[in-house]
C-alpha cells in the first residue's frame, strides 16, 4: 500500500518537539541506589494483598511483568525478583535533577509525570534543523547519565504525538528522530496500538474489519472508522492515523489542573483491583500537586469503559489541600458511585481549583460525605498510651535503615519478629546481609542517600540512533 508524503496539518516542518521518557524509572533508581540489584529483576509497587506494579525493570519484563499488573500475578511470573516499596521522595529528587536539565533547553517544558516530559525546542517559532535536534538529544541523554547514572529515551519530531511514539520506539536507552516529510511512512507499518488511546478493545474491533496497521486505518476513511468505533473514537483514530496533532507544549506553571491517568492493556473487571488503581493514581496525583507547590479544592475521577464511554465525577472539598490521604479518600468516594462491572480501560484522578495555600482543618475534609457535606466531628478521644517501638515500626522491603554499628542499608524483608537488612549504599560494592530483631534499638529508619554522578558515557554507549 502506498503512503502519501508531504506536509501534514498540525505537524511542524522541523523536529522541534522532544519527548523524554526515563527507562523503567522507579526500578532503575532502585538498581542505581542498591548495587546488589544491578542487572537483576526488580519490581516496585504496592506489596499488600491488593498491591499493583508501578514499574518493573527490563530484567523483570522478560518474565511478562508490567506496570498495572497485580503484584500477586507478578510474583507468580517472576518469584525471584526484588519486590520493593516505592520511595517517592528519592524519585522526586532524581526527577528534579532531570527536569532542571530539560529547563536548560527551553522555557517550554511540559512534565507528564516524574519521569516523562515534552520540550519545545523552537521557542519563538525559530526552526530547528535535524542536526541541531540530534545534537540536543544526544547531549541531553549524556548529561542525564552523567548527573544520575540513569538512561532516558528520546523522541524528536514535529508534533507531540509523533515525538512520544518515537521515544517508545527508542526504548530502552535510545534516540529516534522522525525526519520532516517522513511522518506517514514512519507510522504506516505500525500497529494501530501505537496511536494514543487505542487499546485492546479498539484493536479487536479494527482487526475484525481487516484493519491492523496505521496505514490501513488511514485508508479506511473517517466514515468507516466512525461506523466501527463510534463518532468520538472513530474521528480520533482517523485524525491520528493521518499523523495530525497540533497540541502545543504547555509549561507546568500555566497548568490550571493536575492529573494522572493510565490506560490498561487489559480491561479491568475486578472491583478490588479498580479500587487499588484509583488509590495508586490518587497518590501519584498528590505527589505531582506537592511537587508543583500547589494545593487543590476539587478532586476529579475519570473512568473510561470498555466501549469508550467516559464518565467524570468530582467532589469539592471545604478548602484546598495537598494531603494524599484526603485526595485518596475523595477519589474512593467518587468511585463508589460508578459501575465498573463491564470493564474499565482507563482510569484517571485529577485535581482542579488550584491554590497556593492548604486548608489546615484536615479532619473536616476527610469527614465529608459523598454529597460534599461535612460530617459532625465526634469528641476527640483521649490519646492512647505510647506503643512500644516494635509496634510502630514497619520494616517494608526496599526502605532505608541505618544501624549504629553497620551504617546505612535497606530492608530486604521482615517477618516473625525479625528484619533482614543489606548494608550497602549508592556507589558501593554489593553489601553484606544481616538479620536483627524488629525492635533492635540500634536499628532505625533511615533517609535515602543521593545517587552518585558518573562520568560522561563514551561514544557509542546505548542503543544505535534511528532516523
Amino acid at each position: 500500500m502506498s503512503v502519501r508524503s508531504g506536509i501534514i496539518r498540525g505537524v511542524r516542518g522541523h523536529p522541534a518537539i522532544l519527548h523524554l521518557d526515563m527507562d523503567a524509572f522507579y526500578a532503575a533508581v532502585e538498581q542505581r541506589a542498591k548495587p546488589s540489584l544491578r542487572g537483576k529483576p526488580v519490581v516496585v509497587g504496592g506489596l499488600g494483598p491488593r498491591g499493583v506494579v508501578a514499574t518493573a525493570s527490563y530484567e523483570a519484563r522478560t518474565y511478562g511483568v508490567h506496570s498495572a499488573m497485580p503484584v500477586a500475578q507478578a510474583r507468580a511470573r517472576c518469584p525471584n525478583a526484588a519486590y520493593l516499596t516505592p520511595r517517592f521522595g528519592l524519585y522526586r529528587q532524581v526527577s528534579d535533577t532531570v527536569m532542571e536539565l530539560l529547563a536548560e533547553l527551553s522555557p517550554l517544558v511540559e512534565p507528564l509525570s516524574l519521569d516523562e516530559a515534552f520540550v519545545d525546542l523552537a521557542v519563538g517559532g525559530a526552526a530547528v534543523t535535524t542536526e541541531e535536534a540530534l545534537t540536543t538529544g544526544r547531549a541531553l541523554r549524556a548529561r542525564i547519565r552523567a548527573a544520575t547514572g540513569l538512561s532516558g529515551s528520546v523522541g524528536l519530531a514535529g508534533s507531540k504525538m509523533l515525538a512520544k511514539i518515537a521515544s517508545e520506539q527508542a526504548k530502552p536507552d535510545g534516540l529516534v528522530l522522525i525526519a520532516p516529510g517522513t511522518e506517514r511512512e514512519f507510522l504506516a507499518p505500525m500497529s494501530v496500538r501505537v496511536l494514543p488511546g487505542v487499546g485492546p478493545a479498539t484493536d479487536r474491533a479494527l482487526r475484525r474489519a481487516g484493519i491492523g496497521t496505521v496505514a490501513e486505518a488511514a485508508a479506511a476513511g473517517k466514515e468507516e472508522l466512525v461506523r466501527l468505533l463510534g463518532q468520538a473514537q472513530g474521528v480520533a483514530v482517523h485524525t491520528m492515523a493521518q499523523g495530525v496533532d497540533d497540541r502545543p507544549v504547555v509549561a507546568e506553571r500555566d497548568a490550571k489542573s493536575v492529573s494522572v491517568e493510565d490506560t490498561f492493556d487489559t480491561d479491568l473487571t475486578d472491583r478490588p483491583l479498580v479500587r487499588a488503581q484509583v488509590d495508586r493514581l490518587a497518590g501519584r496525583c498528590a505527589e505531582r500537586l506537592r511537587t508543583a507547590g500547589r494545593s487543590a479544592r476539587t478532586v476529579v475521577l475519570k473512568v473510561r469503559g470498555h466501549d469508550f464511554t467516559t464518565l467524570t465525577r468530582s467532589e469539592t472539598l471545604r478548602g484546598p489541600t495537598d494531603e494524599p490521604a484526603v485526595i485518596r479518600e475523595a477519589a474512593a468516594r467518587l468511585l463508589e458511585g460508578v459501575d465498573t462491572t463491564a470493564g474499565v480501560r482507563l482510569l484517571g484522578v485529577g485535581v482542579t481549583a488550584l491554590a497556593g495555600y492548604t486548608q489546615e482543618d484536615l479532619f473536616a475534609q476527610r469527614s465529608q460525605t459523598p454529597g460534599g457535606h461535612a460530617a459532625t466531628a465526634p469528641p476527640e478521644p483521649p490519646a492512647p498510651a505510647q506503643p512500644p517501638p516494635s509496634a510502630v515500626r514497619r520494616w517494608l522491603p526496599g526502605l532505608d535503615v541505618r544501624h549504629v554499628k553497620h551504617g546505612p542499608g535497606w530492608v530486604q524483608g521482615s517477618g516473625v519478629g525479625r528484619v533482614t537488612v543489606r548494608f550497602e549504599q549508592p556507589g558501593s560494592q554489593p553489601g553484606r546481609v544481616r538479620t536483627f530483631s524488629m525492635d533492635d534499638p540500634e536499628l532505625e529508619p533511615g533517609e535515602p542517600l543521593p545517587l552518585p554522578a558518573q562520568p560522561l558515557p563514551s561514544d557509542g554507549e546505548g542503543r544505535p540512533e534511528s532516523l
